[in-house]
This record gives structure tokens, sequence and C-alpha cells, in this order.
């Protein structure tokens, strides 16, 4: 693109005009919503966090960014300890705020996966639920 215009004076701004739209096109093919993963962690932790893992993975190869609170708060909080948990719990809200969508997995809702789709739906965020096979369900 020419930055002069017919006249031949300097003209930038066509040009700034085209350059802006092929940065957000590229920016739109880059671009990853983030979604929450709601998946079970007490009980058999070994279990659920490889569980939640795959979930997350699952996201990604979805064209997502995976924030799963229960595999990064474990990392520092003591899922045993009530007010520990309980700060987990409140730091997974927070960012559950900043997700388009909370995926939820698995056949059994626990206490804690049941306590975040409320909050979910209270918030009107959008829902998508999925088997352990990773087969979205109606629900």
């Amino acid at each position: 693109m020419n930055k002069f215009n017919d006249e031949h004076y300097l003209d930038p701004t066509p040009q700034q005009a085209l350059s802006t739209i092929e940065a957000e096109k590229k920016a739109m093919k880059t671009y990853r919503p983030l979604v929450y993963v709601c998946s079970p962690y007490s009980g058999d932790t070994l279990k659920n966090t490889e569980n939640a893992r795959r979930y997350s993975r699952f996201a990604f190869e979805q064209g997502r960014i995976p924030i799963a609170p229960h595999l990064l708060f474990t990392q520092f909080l003591d899922d045993d300890n009530p007010m520990e948990r309980e700060m987990g719990m409140h730091f997974g809200n927070v960012l559950m705020s900043l997700c388009r969508e909370v995926w939820v997995f698995g056949d059994i809702i626990s206490p804690g996966m049941d306590a975040e789709i409320r909050r979910a739906r209270w918030k009107n965020y959008r829902l998508r639920f999925f088997t352990n096979d990773l087969e979205e369900v109606e629900r």
C-alpha cells in the first residue's frame, strides 16, 4: 500500500487502517477463549488429577485455554484443611469470572462441583457437560 495519495501527498491513514485490519485478523486466528474446567478432585486425588489433566488437554485441543483451579491451587493449598479448601474455592470463583464457559466433566457431581455449577448458573455463565469419555451431553 502506498503512503502517498493520488496527488502525491503523504497520507498514512489508509495504510494504518489496513495494517490494523491485518493485525486484527491475525489476532483472531490465534485467539483462544478461557474455559473453566469443573471436575472432581477430592476422593481419589491421583485419578482425579489425571482426569483433570486429560480434560484440560481436551479443552486445549478444542481451541480453548483451560483453567483448572484444582490442578493449580492444590499445589500449595491443603484440600483437607477446611479453611484452605474454602480459600481455593474462592480463588476458583475469581478465575471462573474470567472464563467464557464452564465445562463440567465426569459422570458424578461432587459437592465442590455442585457449588461451582450453582455459582455458574447464578452468574448466568454458559455451562457445557461432558462424560468421562469427553462426549458432550445435555443436562
